[in-house]
């Protein structure tokens, strides 16, 4: 075992994606793969037996889906980041598993290189998404389905964000990194930080990914 090194554990239903993405990562300098489910059941379990920094995790698997298997991995304060695996990007269940707390998605086709890189990402506490493609994500299904709303927790904890949190909150949406929020609101790096962290804490969220799809689907970002 690599001291230091980040923990994966990985969770699909294929041995032989299990067996790819193992012997890919295993190469990567700073990351060590600890364990594989087959299901999303299993990977629970693992998740609670192994304490992995990141788990990849497949969608349709038996016994427990992905998305189930996300919520609960959240539910019990683990402190592993979930990496949802998908074979196309524009996938309703990958949308459902980021509002689970899943951190992000890779495709499945993804480069070795692509695919530590992701690890490295999320186990660092970053959601991984392009702008770009979160945008795209969650405009796509917060069209085609009213039915997603914050919860009635989230919805109060949204009225105790301040002015300035409020509008960290909705350039988080509209894509922008931190330091181009910085530099759209004239303040430090380290300001845009301390607000997103305060807007997560507030809100209950996990990542910027999250806090995106907070804002759209309150409604304080119009999709398109």
């Amino acid at each position: 075992m690599t001291a230091g090194a980040i923990r994966v554990l990985i969770a699909d239903d294929q041995m032989m994606v299990r067996e790819g993405f193992s012997v890919l990562l295993n190469a990567m300098p700073g990351i060590e793969v600890v364990g594989e489910a087959v299901n999303g059941r299993q990977a629970v379990e693992r998740v609670r037996e192994l304490a992995p920094d990141v788990v990849l995790m497949d969608i349709r698997m038996p016994e427990l889906n992905g998305i189930d298997a996300t919520r609960e991995i959240v539910a019990a304060d683990s402190a592993a980041k979930v990496l949802v695996l998908t074979t196309f990007d524009l996938d309703e269940y990958v949308y459902q598993a980021l509002r689970a707390g899943a951190s992000g998605f890779l495709l499945k086709d993804a480069s070795a290189r692509q695919l530590a890189d992701g690890v490295r990402v999320v186990a660092a506490g970053e959601a991984l998404l392009a702008p770009s493609v979160t945008r795209r994500l969650i405009t796509e299904f917060t069209q085609l389905s009213g039915t997603y709303r914050p919860s009635a927790v989230a919805r109060s904890a949204y009225g105790e964000l301040t002015e300035r949190e409020t509008e960290v909150l909705v350039l988080i949406a509209q894509g922008l990194s931190n330091l181009e929020i910085a530099d759209r609101l004239v303040v430090a790096e380290s300001t845009v930080k301390t607000h997103v962290s305060r807007v997560l804490v507030k809100l209950g969220l996990r990542d910027r990914t999250q806090a995106a799809v907070f804002a759209y689907e309150a409604r304080l970002v119009t999709p398109g």
